[in-house]
């Protein structure tokens, strides 16, 4: 729904019927007076309802998604700069300034638990083409591939030797894929996933 027409005794609440619908403040609307209210004869007889139309503006995701972060910052008292860059993925968020380790969280958890949410609040009211928004702190997403990369290289190594599969710790769907694709190239080693979520794990073992 991006438009709706209200009545209301006044202008004011009309809109107020509006925004109650659409469920968003007035800063995020346009709004179109179609009828202003007026009184009958002797304030009686004939009186007419203010009527208007409120439509949603055009939404940026991409700075509804910077403000929701913020936000989030301001909220914590970090002190954060938000570097905008573009990639394969999608719209890329670094996050740099002093003591953002809070913002990783181990393995990355609270960094994929804050991009979850910024792409919920990016996405909820666009109604085209949806954005995909990934959240780094510092590059840490890319040094964190490649400790995995060099991790499922160590372990499969492993393998081969002694014979007898590895369990990884749970992780992550993105960070299962990585493990993934370091090894789908090696003729001697099979990866696959077992458990269910949130402790779905990686499992390196020899081919048959």
């Amino acid at each position: 729904m991006s438009a709706v027409e209200k009545i209301g005794k006044t202008v004011e609440e009309a809109v107020s019927l509006a925004l109650t619908e659409l469920g968003v403040d007035e800063k995020r609307v346009e709004i179109e007076i179609l009828e202003t209210p007026s009184k009958g004869l002797f304030g009686l007889i004939g009186n007419k309802p203010a009527k208007v139309r409120v439509t949603l503006k055009k939404v940026d995701a991409v700075a509804v998604a910077k403000d929701f972060l913020q936000n989030i910052f301001t909220a914590m008292q970090l002190d954060v700069m938000i570097e905008k860059m573009t990639g394969e993925e999608g719209i890329i968020f670094n996050l740099r300034g002093r003591d953002l380790g809070i913002l990783i969280g181990k393995h990355g958890q609270t960094l994929d638990a804050l991009q979850y949410l910024t792409n919920l609040a990016a996405n909820r009211d666009v109604e085209d083409e949806r954005v995909k928004i990934v959240v780094d702190v510092e590059d840490y997403r890319k040094r964190r591939e490649e400790t995995l990369y060099r991790l499922a290289e160590r372990l499969a190594d492993k393998v081969k030797r002694r014979g007898e599969r590895v369990v990884l710790e749970p992780m992550s769907r993105h960070e299962r894929k990585i493990i993934h694709m370091a090894l789908q190239d090696d003729k001697r080693i099979a990866t696959y996933s077992e458990g269910e979520e949130p402790y779905r794990k990686v499992v390196i073992a020899l081919k048959r």
